[in-house]
């Protein structure tokens, strides 16, 4: 999250290069980025970005120096063509990408052969503790043992017992190959934050369609509870969806209804306000759809802007980036899934999170776009939240989540139980 992943895994590839070729492995969105550094940063080493040109030649005359960059994407397509060969230096970047083992993704990069691993993450555990044993086993097959054994001895204690002692266990197992570096060890290299909470209070009619939702939403997840266990989540994480959408926008889940919520409102007076003292900001949503709104919104005051989501192609997302990076709009609206990491936009001094996400760090990466190494002037983060909504429990969430992963990976740390069932049921009650 802008404290040097990059630079610090460049210098491990220069430090190899001798050796044999390296491969990376990113998303999409960062494939560019890692091109732009490496000839920034290293340029005794040779990059090129997988699927221009030659593909076959690429991979299979890459030598000492050589850098290959690709997309998770191109390397599960190709992946006979990857496997085919030892890379002398392997490097998994946003390694969280990996952390559903099953996944076909997770089991292409397992199957390369490399003579040395590296993953970089900002999030290595984002809901459960199955996502580090995940990414462990890429970097060290066999350090944490199978899965199920692995969840048996230390995510069941953990997760659902809170048993420190297992923490402290875990912790020391995994030390020896972790490196991992916090903002608190970097804040003379980095600028000050400042986040602030801006609580939206919606007008009568917006709080009693909310209301009548809520209710709806209740009845029906309560309705599925007697389906099995797995099902009744489903169910239930999907009507709290429906329910976060609503705080964001009643046209979200009621369009028919053309009821303009006080959220839109009150980020329309703040992109104002932000933009006319200079400022130049971020702007992240979950839901595409309600920067759609968001967007016709800005268009309607005048207020230029730069937009990335999903559906971006990697070329034109480069080249926003370069835009607002030399001043091209006062505001980038960019989604959680496609920008959330791996962009530097440093030129921004504000961040406006415009619904906060069940996982915190998720909103860390965010705010890690502009608040990163190399940025001088100090950071804002405003966290719109929908008062009296879901939005507010969702907040007071966030402690636990990050406790968990402070539990393994940091010192210290109490453990955080991932929510149940039972307690999702909860917070929708509003208890």
């Amino acid at each position: 999250m802008g404290l040097g992943k990059t630079l610090q895994a460049l210098a491990v590839m220069l430090a190899r290069a001798e050796g044999g070729p390296s491969l990376i492995v990113a998303p999409t969105s960062v494939c560019g980025n890692w091109l732009a550094e490496t000839r920034r940063f290293a340029p005794a080493l040779n990059p090129v970005i997988f699927g221009e040109g030659d593909r076959a030649g690429v991979v299979e005359a890459a030598g000492p120096h050589d850098v290959v960059i690709v997309s998770y994407t191109l390397m599960l397509q190709a992946q006979e063509l990857f496997a085919s060969r030892t890379w002398h230096t392997l490097v998994a970047d946003e390694a969280q990408a990996v952390k559903n083992a099953a996944a076909k993704r997770s089991l292409a990069l397992f199957d390369l052969a490399a003579d040395f691993r590296m993953a970089l993450s900002g999030t290595p555990v984002e809901n459960r503790l199955a996502e580090l044993w995940s990414i462990m086993r890429y970097c060290n097959p066999g350090l944490l043992g199978p899965l199920s054994r692995f969840n048996e001895r230390f995510a069941a204690p953990i997760e659902k017992d809170r048993d420190r002692e297992t923490q402290r266990r875990l912790r020391r197992l995994i030390a020896p190959f972790v490196l991992r570096r916090t903002k608190a060890q970097v804040l003379d290299d980095l600028p000050p934050r400042t986040e602030l909470l801006l609580s939206v209070a919606p007008e009568a009619d917006e709080a009693v369609h909310y209301e009548a939702l809520r209710r709806q939403a209740l009845t029906a997840a309560e309705g599925a509870l007697g389906e099995d266990s797995a099902q009744a989540r489903f169910s239930v994480l999907a009507q709290l969806t429906k329910l976060r959408r609503a705080a964001c926008d009643p046209r979200l889940v009621s369009p028919a209804l053309g009821m303009v919520g006080a959220k839109l409102r009150a980020f329309t007076e703040l992109a104002q306000e932000l933009a006319a003292n200079g400022h130049k900001t971020l702007v992240f949503s979950q839901f595409v759809d309600f920067l759609t709104l968001l967007r016709e919104s800005l268009d309607a005051c005048g207020l230029r802007y730069q937009y990335l989501d999903g559906a971006t192609p990697a070329a034109e997302r480069s080249r926003r980036v370069e835009a607002f990076q030399r001043g091209d709009g006062e505001l980038f609206l960019i989604s959680l899934k496609a920008g959330g990491f791996g962009l530097n936009l440093t030129a921004a001094d504000y961040v406006v999170i415009t619904d906060p996400w069940w996982n915190p760090a998720a909103e860390d990466q965010a705010m890690g776009r502009a608040h990163r190494i190399g940025r001088q002037r100090p950071v804002t983060v405003y966290r719109l939240v929908a008062r009296g909504t879901l939005e507010e429990r969702i907040v007071e969430l966030h402690h636990d989540k990050r406790a968990l992963a402070d539990s393994v990976l940091g010192e210290g740390g109490e453990g955080a139980a991932v929510p149940s069932t039972d307690e999702l049921m909860a917070l929708m009650r509003g208890d």
